[in-house]
């Protein structure tokens, strides 16, 4: 159970796991935004890489697409991809097998119902699984978690942080983890978070334009 609760922040836990943290080599960089969506925050997200011409995928939680399915469903026109993070954002190891079973299937049947669009792949809340919560995702999607974050959760942040910790290192094959909501964290952290992206996608030109997922 240790190595599955360490797995988002130690690679070599993440891989004795086969939990991927990274694209394949050569795909490029991944930008990825959990928790939403989010009535003010998704907007903003997808006006500022409407504006760079950038693509993300975003992790969404089942719960909120039913409450704004019409933005679930703008995400997808905007020609970004969308993944399952979940019906309800709760932590796996507090969940019974059938829980997690029923919130996996709920949070799919959600964007399905929203979008037009079978998410394929999986990212838990906290990035952390349980041993039958793997098992389970693994049966449907594909998990990913992430190789660089911006901890854009956080109260006390500020938008450069959040880009100089998201992009420290940056390299072909990263997966940024950002987030487009504020259900879950700090009030109004998602504002930092859109001050943060351009900075980010500044970053990204260097590299190589944000991929989107799956590849």
């Amino acid at each position: 159970m240790l190595r599955h609760l360490l797995a988002p922040v130690v690679p070599s836990l993440a891989r004795d796991l086969g939990l991927a943290q990274r694209l394949p080599d050569g795909a490029g960089v991944a930008l990825t935004f959990d928790d939403g969506p989010h009535p003010q925050g998704t907007p903003a997200m997808l006006e500022i890489l409407g504006h760079a011409g950038a693509r993300a995928t975003f992790f969404m939680i089942g719960e909120q697409v039913e409450r704004r399915p019409e933005l679930a469903a703008e995400v997808v026109a905007a020609g970004h991809a969308v993944a399952l993070h979940g019906h309800r954002h709760r932590l796996q190891l507090r969940l019974s097998v059938a829980e997690i079973s029923a919130d996996l299937r709920r949070g799919a049947a959600a964007i399905e119902d929203a979008t037009g669009t079978s998410p394929e792949l999986h990212r838990p809340p906290y990035g952390i699984y349980s041993a039958s919560g793997l098992a389970l995702a693994r049966e449907r999607f594909t998990p990913l978690l992430w190789s660089r974050w911006g901890k854009d959760w956080r109260r006390l942040t500020t938008a450069g942080r959040i880009a100089g910790r998201a992009t420290r290192h940056l390299a072909p094959g990263d997966v940024i983890l950002l987030h487009d909501a504020d259900f879950y964290s700090a009030k109004g952290s998602h504002e930092r978070t859109a001050e943060a992206l351009p900075l980010i996608l500044t970053e990204l030109k260097r590299i190589e334009t944000a991929t989107v997922l799956p590849v």
